[in-house]
């Protein structure tokens, strides 16, 4: 099979992304001190982690990323979104390997905390005694939801909703060993990115909450998702490494090896290419975008900076993070070589 090329090569190079992107990286004052509380609140409420985990929670700095995508927030709304993104990885760690009837326990659990924000109340098939993860929804969920507009909350549900129906379909190619096809995997990511919640949180950090007149516009929407593809197209780019070691085939740099008879260096460059476009196609909607009079124009020109400083932060972020090149992520930044990892001898292509 041609996927089996990245093998036989030592190294790749990193599309260059960052000189693409020329919005200004601005980092949020309360940015450090909140990521350090929040981190610490998501290690202390999983006691069962091991060290491998905790020492990959605190290299993650999922705090400072959201600090540089929400750089406005004030530092209690900042704290919540931050706490979300701590526990959007440990939803995504978790998850990974998951088989289909643990997904939707899983899925089952976080719902529950969000439609019974406070108290627990266990439906049919539910355990008596609340699972970690669900504990962990609604304490967060529990501080968004005093000061959140209703719109950002009914979004944030539906999105986050949508998200677990992606991770079921996702285990269910798992389960059955099948990679999908270029169209099936796209539609699914766009869910299983979890950026569809995080577009709900633009809103609780400004302290906006946009009409839905205004949500649903079509070209809110194509910034909406010109924003997700770009975030996500550009992690399939910078996890590939670490995923292909351990064999995960959720990924759009597998499918092109696999179904469009792509290397690894021309479907990194082919990524590359149309992470770009998501950049260009945002900026053009950008200038698309209707008005609706001062006060509501006033609140989509703050959240479409939001979606803005994602695209940015993102893209700095996965540098600093260890999640994807370890500690030679600034060396990585700079010269965009990445060696090979060797895969695990329990991989399945």
């Amino acid at each position: 099979m041609k996927l089996l090329e990245s093998r036989r090569v030592e190294h790749f190079v990193l599309p260059d992304l960052v000189s693409h992107c020329t919005f200004s990286l601005v980092y949020n004052p309360n940015g450090d001190a909140v990521a350090s509380e929040s981190v610490r609140w998501l290690d202390t409420n999983c006691p069962v982690l091991n060290e491998k985990r905790r020492k990959a929670l605190y290299g993650l700095q999922a705090g400072e990323l959201t600090a540089y995508c929400y750089n406005t927030a004030p530092a209690e709304r900042l704290r919540v979104v931050s706490d979300f993104m701590n526990y959007l990885f440990h939803l995504d760690n978790i998850s990974d390997g998951m088989m289909t009837k643990d997904t939707d326990a899983l899925s089952d659990a976080v719902m529950n905390a969000l439609w019974f924000s406070s108290y627990y109340s266990p439906t049919r098939g539910q355990p008596e005694e609340e699972i970690n993860a669900g504990k962990l929804a609604r304490d967060f969920w529990g501080r968004c939801i005093s000061d959140a507009g209703p719109g950002c909350q009914a979004r944030f549900k539906e999105t986050l909703g949508l998200f677990f129906e992606a991770v079921n379909i996702q285990a269910k190619a798992r389960d059955a060993d099948a990679i999908p096809d270029l169209e099936s995997y796209i539609d699914v990511r766009r869910d299983t990115s979890g950026c569809k919640p995080c577009w709900a949180l633009i809103e609780y950090a400004l302290g906006i909450d946009l009409p839905d007149y205004v949500a649903s516009d079509p070209v809110i929407m194509s910034l909406n998702q010109y924003t997700n593809d770009l975030v996500t197209w550009s992690n399939d780019i910078f996890s590939y490494n670490v995923e292909q070691a351990r064999g995960d085939t959720h990924n759009m740099i597998v499918i092109l090896m696999v179904y469009h008879g792509h290397s690894l260096q021309s479907a990194m460059d082919y990524v590359g290419d149309l992470c770009k476009q998501t950049i260009d196609g945002f900026n053009e909607n950008k200038k698309k975008i209707p008005s609706w009079g001062e006060e509501v124009d006033e609140m989509v020109k703050a959240y479409v900076q939001g979606l803005q400083d994602w695209i940015v932060g993102s893209l700095h972020w996965s540098f600093m993070t260890t999640r994807y090149f370890g500690a030679d992520g600034q060396q990585v930044k700079e010269k965009r070589h990445v060696k090979l990892l060797p895969v695990n001898e329990s991989a399945k292509w």
